[in-house]
C-alpha cells in the first residue's frame, strides 16, 4: 500500500498536477499572469474550456482538459484527472486517486494578495502557498510586445490571424509564441503554442465567454478545511484513507 501511495504521488507531481513544493511557488496548471498575459491584449477577463496538450522532445504528447477563469490576474483552474490522455500513468492509477479523493484538482492563484490555493473538492480540503514576489508579478508590467503577422487561418471554427509574438519582460528576456488571434472574438487568442524547456506546449481555449467570471470563483470554499502547505494536506488527508500508520514520502526537490 505504501508503494502505491509513492507510485501516485510521484504521478501527480511528474505531471505538474501537484507542485512539490517545499518552499514558495504557485500550483500546477497554466500560468496566464505576468509575460504570458500579454497575449490576452484587452482580453483580461475571461471564462473558457482549456485543452493543454504538452509534447515532449520524444514527440509524444499529454492532453489535459480543464476549466479556467481567468480577472486581472486572478485565476482559477479546474482539471480531473479522468480526462487526461497520455503519459505513463500506472495501471489503476486514476481509479486509485478517485478513491482517494484526488481526481479533481482546483488551483487558484491569486497575484493580489500574493497567494495561491490547491483544492481538492473530493476532500474538501485545500492547501494555501504563499508566492514568491515573482510568481506574483502583476500583469500590468511595463513589456514590451512585438507583433508579426504570418497569415490568415481557422480555428474551432472561429476566423483567426496566426501572429508571432516577442514579448520581452523587465529583466531583458525574451518570450516567443505563436498566437491564433479569433477576429470574431475581440482578437481573443485561441489557440497559444510556445516551447517551454524544449517541450512544445498548446493551449486551446473553447466556448470563450469574455463576461466577467464571479469574484467567488477565485476564493477556496469557506467549508473546505485550510492546510497551510501541500505536505500537510497529503499527510493527514491522504494518509487517513489509507489507514494511516506509513511514514510520508519525500516530497522536496
Amino acid at each position: 500500500m505504501k508503494k502505491q501511495f509513492s507510485i501516485l504521488a510521484s504521478t501527480i507531481i511528474c505531471l505538474g498536477l501537484l507542485p512539490a513544493y517545499s518552499q514558495p511557488g504557485a500550483p500546477g496548471g497554466p500560468h496566464l499572469g505576468g509575460a504570458m498575459s500579454k497575449l490576452f491584449g484587452d482580453n483580461q477577463a475571461f471564462s473558457a474550456g482549456l485543452e493543454m496538450q504538452v509534447t515532449d522532445k520524444s514527440g509524444k504528447p499529454i492532453t489535459m482538459p480543464g476549466k479556467i477563469s481567468f480577472d486581472a490576474g486572478k485565476q482559477r483552474f479546474e482539471v480531473n484527472l479522468a480526462d487526461m490522455k497520455g503519459g505513463q500513468l500506472p495501471t489503476n492509477a486514476a481509479a486509485q486517486m478517485k478513491s482517494m479523493g484526488m481526481d479533481q484538482m482546483v488551483t487558484i492563484a491569486r497575484p493580489d494578495q500574493k497567494t495561491a490555493c490547491l483544492i481538492y473538492p473530493g476532500m474538501q480540503s485545500y492547501a494555501e502557498i504563499h508566492l514568491s514576489n515573482a510568481d506574483s508579478a502583476p500583469t500590468n508590467s511595463d513589456y514590451k510586445v512585438e507583433i508579426t503577422e504570418i497569415g490568415p487561418d481557422t480555428v474551432d471554427g472561429h476566423p483567426c490571424v496566426k501572429n508571432k509574438y516577442i514579448v520581452t519582460d523587465n529583466e531583458g528576456v525574451k518570450h516567443e509564441s505563436t498566437v491564433w488571434n479569433a477576429t470574431d472574438l475581440k482578437k481573443f487568442p485561441v489557440k497559444i503554442q510556445t516551447i517551454e524547456q524544449g517541450d512544445t506546449v498548446t493551449m486551446l481555449f473553447k466556448n470563450v465567454s469574455l463576461a466577467k467570471p464571479a469574484a467567488s470563483l477565485f476564493d477556496p470554499p469557506a467549508d473546505f478545511k485550510k492546510y497551510d502547505n501541500i505536505q500537510q494536506l497529503m499527510q493527514q488527508e491522504m494518509m487517513k484513507r489509507m489507514g494511516g500508520g506509513m511514514g510520508m514520502p519525500p516530497m522536496g526537490h
